[in-house]
């Protein structure tokens, strides 16, 4: 396997687990409320 190609794997290994870890974290951060003209109008929790 030449330099370049260890390189690249690297690269993608690192991009994959960075991506995998931040999946849930960026998930978290959802707005529990509209943003739209300052109003204030709880959005659906998909509670039954």
């Amino acid at each position: 396997m030449s330099l370049t190609r260890k390189i690249l794997a690297t690269l993608a290994l690192i991009i994959g687990v960075t991506g995998a870890a931040a999946g849930p974290a960026l998930a978290d951060n959802q707005m529990p409320v509209s943003p739209h003209d300052g109003v204030v109008a709880p959005l659906d929790n998909n509670m039954p």
